[in-house]
């Protein structure tokens, strides 16, 4: 899983939040869904827009920003 090819953030749309490509979709609203113990069943169902692909990319891109490192001086 690639989660570039389905998130995206350009400044003129969310100001710049990642959001789902080609919706008004941000990641931040599916990963509360799924942190709040929804199934993806049951976010497709609230989305039926989206695919299981997409919401796999949400929590790639959470894994992603888990991994990064900051260097503490």
């Amino acid at each position: 899983m690639n989660w570039r090819e389905y998130i995206e953030s350009t400044p003129d749309v969310l100001r710049g939040k990642p959001r789902i490509k080609g919706t008004r979709i941000p990641v931040s609203l599916i990963l509360g869904y799924f942190a709040a113990g929804n199934t993806v069943e049951k976010i497709i169902q609230e989305f039926p827009d989206l695919n299981r692909d997409q919401l796999s990319a949400c929590l790639d891109f959470a894994r992603d920003l888990s991994e990064f490192e900051a260097v503490v001086v």
